[in-house]
């Protein structure tokens, strides 16, 4: 398809065109009026169908969203102490970032894992390095978002496992794990199994939840990642409404009622400089999924309608010149992610383009959502860009094309079957940032326009390699000190169970209770299930 027939990516048209875009390709009027909307807009009222304003009559003025900071590297006695350190700065929630080999299911001495142990995030290979992480924090009073996919029932598992030592019932428990494995075969890469085995995981997760622990979102459906990997904001909305299609049929399919489960789907959505853009999307794809939910699916209960969303600032826009210049970056799309009505929001480290948060930087940017949501005026009234002709007309414009995206992956059979479509998508997005960026059609601050020629040295945070040499010895310890033949006998058990029909995570929590690690019990799932090759 020709570039100009394209609806979903900006075209490259060079610095001297008089003509301005958004990233997806929607053309900027000079002034907008009456005239470029639809003579009746479907708004409705802030807490009512279809929720474009706002998924509570109050939204900020009766509660602020969740501030979150994503944290978590090197050792979970470290973690602890990052955590402590920001719920006493005034974090409300905490979220869990987790280190390569733990998000690829291995223990930390698998021999693929050298080098990446406590890199990207916290090693967690048993339970007692989740004890040690939440050591001192009650997990009946603080809400986790765990950034995990192909083992989330793992993690949640372990997690809860903790709590119950703390003397808190699963049904306290609240919080998120992200278990969106068809966004990691698209766009991240971090996925363990097979579509199938992976789909049966999800769908287990959410039935076992709802039974168990009925306050957790049993999963972050996320289009954040496929913005990390270049798509625009309208691909962003579409395929990540696709994903939920795709997790909402999967669950019917296995038998569970859709108000059952859709209450607790989450989403997760990035946020870029466009305010406007960034505004108009977050509306746009909350009254898309309440026709979904209604239309699609015949969603009674008006929780399943609700799209309710966190918002990471854009990891991609951060620049590794001119690094303080992230600040005013995150500051806009933080804002922006309040006026569009976010649950909850992580607001980047400035210094995050060159390594994982340092202390200092990881304050300054909880401080940006505290001076949001203090200073700014921005929660002071729900939906405050209502009305605007440039933001409804982008509004409707995104939901409009995006619906279009819908329907071709529809055409495909949905998003398990459109993989390799959506990702040449997202390529194709991607590198027409590129060109427009060589070209200086866009312009990106100290990159390719006021650009110096010094380069700037930052004090960032490095992890200390000792770290991982105590990881091994410490998973050493622990795999030396348990009952071998019981751990053979609940692997087992598990491999069993995955060839049959039951739900897994109550053979998954047995298995880590009696000091099976995450790799052994992720290695006997993977037994039965294969491991997913990607088509090169």
């Amino acid at each position: 398809m020709a570039q100009d027939e394209r609806l979903t990516v900006a075209p490259i048209v060079g610095p001297d065109d008089p003509r301005r875009f958004t990233d997806s390709g929607i053309e900027v009027q000079t002034r907008y009026a009456a005239g470029d909307l639809p003579d009746e807009p479907e708004l409705g009222d802030p807490g009512a169908f279809p929720y474009v304003r706002g998924v509570h009559p109050q939204m900020y003025r009766s509660r602020p969203w969740t501030m979150r900071q994503y944290a978590g590297y090197a050792s979970a006695r470290e973690t602890n102490e990052r955590y402590k350190y920001l719920l006493e700065h005034g974090s409300t929630g905490l979220s869990m970032a987790f280190d390569l080999p733990t998000q690829l299911g291995l223990d930390s001495d698998d021999q693929r894992c050298l080098g990446e142990v406590g890199r990207t995030g916290v090693a967690i290979d048993t339970i007692d390095d989740m004890r040690m992480c939440f050591d001192g924090i009650p997990l009946d009073t603080v809400s986790t978002s765990m950034t995990i996919n192909a083992p989330a029932a793992v993690l949640l598992s372990l997690y809860a496992l903790v709590g119950e030592e703390q003397g808190v019932a699963t049904d306290q428990l609240r919080g998120t794990t992200q278990n969106d494995i068809l966004k990691e075969y698209i766009a991240r890469g971090n996925f363990i199994y097979p579509p199938e085995g992976s789909m049966r995981l999800t769908t287990d997760l959410f039935a076992y939840c709802k039974a168990h622990v009925p306050r957790w979102n049993t999963i972050s459906i996320s289009g954040y990642h496929f913005r990390e990997k270049g798509c625009s904001a309208v691909q962003e909305v579409a395929f990540t409404l696709c994903d939920a299609i795709a997790y909402v049929q999967a669950a019917i399919d296995a038998g569970l009622e859709v108000d059952e489960f859709a209450p607790r789907l989450a989403f997760f959505f990035n946020g870029h400089n466009n305010v406007f853009q960034e505004v108009a999307k977050f509306r746009a794809a909350r009254r898309m999924w309440a026709h979904i939910m209604r239309d699609r699916f015949g969603a009674t209960d008006e929780r399943s309608m609700k799209l309710r969303f966190h918002t990471q600032t854009g990891g991609v826009t951060l620049t590794a010149q001119q690094p303080q210049n992230n600040v005013v970056r995150v500051a806009l799309q933080g804002f922006a992610a309040v006026c569009g009505g976010t649950q909850s929001l992580h607001t980047n480290g400035w210094d995050e383009a060159l390594a994982l948060p340092s202390e200092r930087a990881a304050k300054i940017a909880l401080r940006t959502q505290q001076v949001i949501a203090h200073e700014s005026g921005a929660t002071d009234t729900v939906d405050p860009f209502a009305g605007s002709y440039y933001v409804e007309a982008l509004t409707n414009e995104i939901e409009s094309r995006a619906y279009e995206l819908i329907a071709k992956v529809d055409e495909l059979g949905g998003s398990v079957n459109a993989i390799e479509f959506i990702t040449n998508e997202i390529d194709e997005s991607a590198w027409g940032y590129q060109e427009r960026y060589r070209l200086k059609q866009d312009i990106v601050v100290g990159v390719n326009k006021y650009d110096e020629d010094a380069i700037e040295v930052e004090d960032i945070l490095r992890v200390d390699p000792e770290s991982e040499r105590e990881q091994l010895t410490r998973l050493a310890a622990f795999k030396a000190d348990r009952d071998h033949e019981l751990v053979a006998r609940r692997l087992d058990e598990l491999r069993t169970a995955a060839r049959g029909t039951d739900n897994l995570v109550d053979t998954i929590k047995i298995a880590l209770k009696d000091r099976c690690s995450m790799g052994e019990v992720c290695g006997a799932m993977r037994d039965v299930f294969g491991r997913y090759q990607p088509r090169s």
